[in-house]
């Protein structure tokens, strides 16, 4: 049997040896370790398959370049980096890892909430920079979480077990996804909001779960950040784009957000002249203490990880087998 050459273009190097376990009897697994597109250009010609991150970007002029590809497998949920229209008129394959860091990004999203919303985050930064205030004035005033508004802009998989965990604290859980069907609110017992207008206005904290999309990019902007209520909190671990950096550091330098959570950037790594980073660096910003930046960590467990890897090399594996795959996109 002919062997299939599979490539990881990007964020997992060796040791290959999860990807060569699942596809070593059929194919030759190499990985690229792309931090953009023109990493890829010279390496990825010959691929029949591809075990795709996020620092890259599989577009039509990448695709053109891959006359032998049979299937892209996103090791991750969100398939925004991939041109999928002109993957299925080339007859290839686009796979995703829909339950993948499920557990691990809610944990995420609740322990960074819970930081900022409990002052934690703010009292050890400040209190660590050698600060003679030993008091919690250092974080006044700062409300009980019990009753308090969460709101969950996107209730996918990530979305709904982050309200589990939420209502596990007494917040008063609200989610806004017009495409969730009827009684899903009913069967996890939380509050469904008729727009992200009104999911806003009520939100004393707001964590993003979408996927990315037109209708979602930037959908957290100058004017929306403004209908939350004062003192506000904002958590974004979905992708970094549904956020404008810009609005956010604004309402935090106004005091109109509390504090703000930061786990995808649209740029990664970011530009460290960005004005949002200049800040978050800044001990003399009025952010410095409220604003919250992980490098796209929240997925990270060493479970999640491997079942990440493990999933998607399991379904490159049946595509290019010709077997029946689950996680199929562009079905």
């Amino acid at each position: 049997m002919t062997r299939f050459r599979v490539l990881i273009t990007d964020y997992i190097g060796e040791p290959l040896d999860i990807e060569r376990e699942v596809l070593g009897d059929i194919a030759d697994v190499a990985a690229v370790n792309a931090r953009c597109n023109a990493d890829l250009v010279g390496k990825v010609e010959q691929a029949d398959g591809l075990l795709v991150y996020h620092f890259v970007s599989i577009d039509r002029a990448l695709i053109e370049r891959m006359p032998n590809l049979r299937v892209i497998g996103r090791c991750g949920a969100g398939y925004d980096n991939i041109d999928v229209e002109f993957a299925t008129m080339r007859g290839i394959a686009v796979t995703n890892v829909p339950d993948y860091g499920t557990e691990d990004v809610a944990d995420a999203a609740m322990a960074m909430a819970l930081s900022l919303a409990r002052g934690t985050y703010r009292m050890a930064n400040i209190c660590h920079a050698g600060t003679d205030t030993w008091t919690y004035e250092l974080v006044v005033p700062l409300y009980r979480l019990r009753g308090r508004v969460f709101g969950i802009f996107g209730l996918g998989r990530i979305g709904m077990a982050t309200a589990l965990r939420a209502k596990a604290f007494g917040l008063d859980v609200v989610f806004y996804d017009p495409y969730v069907s009827d009684g899903t609110e009913k069967a996890l017992g939380i509050r469904r909001a008729e727009s992200l207008e009104a999911l806003l206005r009520q939100s004393h904290i707001v964590s993003c779960h979408c996927l990315l999309s037109p209708e979602t990019r930037q959908a957290i902007n100058q004017e929306t950040v403004q209908w939350m209520p004062d003192g506000a909190i904002l958590v974004n671990t979905a992708r970094g784009a549904i956020v404008d950096p810009m609005a956010v550091l604004a309402a935090l330098e106004s005091g109109k957000l509390m504090g703000a959570a930061v786990d995808v950037l649209e740029q990664e790594p970011p530009d460290p002249d960005h004005p949002l980073i200049r800040a978050w660096r800044d001990p003399q910003h009025p952010a410095y203490h409220r604003l919250m930046i992980t490098p796209h960590a929240a997925f990270y467990s060493e479970e999640g990880l491997a079942h990440m890897r493990r999933k998607g090399a399991e379904n490159v594996r049946r595509v290019l087998l010709g077997q029946p795959c689950r996680n199929i996109i562009n079905r």
